[in-house]
């Protein structure tokens, strides 16, 4: 940080977006879906609390795992806005998302080991192939990969 800046300096829209790594647009966007608030200058400039940053690098990491944003922004609703979360509030979220986040680590290990055994086989083996669907019979139990999806 520059010498003689506050901790708690209000910083742009521009200077967010560099610092998480986001459009400036992508910033405006998670504010309108009240991820994050800005306060106003006298000028009706953006500022937002230096706090805004862990916000938005919960936001980018969480989407990069998969997470949709309804659900980040339903699990920052009890963050307080006007300053920095704290042990708990942060606890809760890791409580919230724990199971959701086992369950994508499983699928994501399901998805490993299906395609290792797909490059393996040179589909030799059609009697256990998981990519085969006979006459589309898994369409009946809906969209999607249904076999990895419902893998025991």
């Amino acid at each position: 940080m520059p010498e003689g800046k506050a901790a708690t300096e209000l910083l742009t829209v521009g200077e967010v977006a560099r610092r998480v790594g986001i459009a400036t647009s992508a910033v405006r966007f998670y504010e309108s879906e009240g991820l994050i608030s800005a306060v106003r200058t006298s000028g009706n400039q953006r500022r937002y609390p230096r706090h805004t940053l862990r916000r938005l690098s919960i936001v980018v990491f969480a989407k990069r795992l998969g997470i949709p944003l309804n659900e980040v922004a339903e699990v920052f609703k009890p963050l307080p806005s006007d300053r920095m979360p704290g042990k708990r509030d942060w606890a809760r979220i890791s409580a919230r998302w724990s199971d959701l986040l086992s369950e994508r680590r499983d699928q994501i290990e399901r998805l490993r080991k299906e395609l290792e055994g797909c490059i393996g086989c040179g589909c030799l083996s059609l009697g256990t192939c998981k990519a085969l669907n006979p006459a589309d019979a898994l369409a009946l139990d809906g969209a999607g990969p249904q076999r990895l999806l419902h893998e025991d």
